[in-house]
């Protein structure tokens, strides 16, 4: 399946912890207008509720991540994916 080039640069928060090489986790992400879920891949294991960034596609709904610490507080919010970060 082709990339989803447009999911590269956003950041999400993980609904689903990723396990590191042993296996995916989950990403919201706001995009083309609204939020999508994608399955989330990252070199280490990152917990539910982190926030990432998306640095590539593989294809079929599927990303690689990276922890991300906004120093200047400007990540996209989505209401719901607040709440589950407490």
């Amino acid at each position: 399946m082709a990339r989803d080039e447009a999911c590269i640069g956003c950041v999400g928060v993980l609904s689903v912890g990723t396990r590191g090489s042993d296996g995916p986790g989950e990403v919201h992400i706001k995009i083309r207008g609204g939020s999508e879920t994608f399955l989330a891949w990252s070199e280490k294991p990152l917990p539910r509720g982190a926030t990432v960034l998306v640095i590539e596609s593989r294809g079929a709904r599927t990303v690689d991540v990276i922890e991300w610490e906004d120093s200047l507080g400007d990540i996209p919010r989505i209401p719901v994916l607040f709440l589950m970060r407490r």
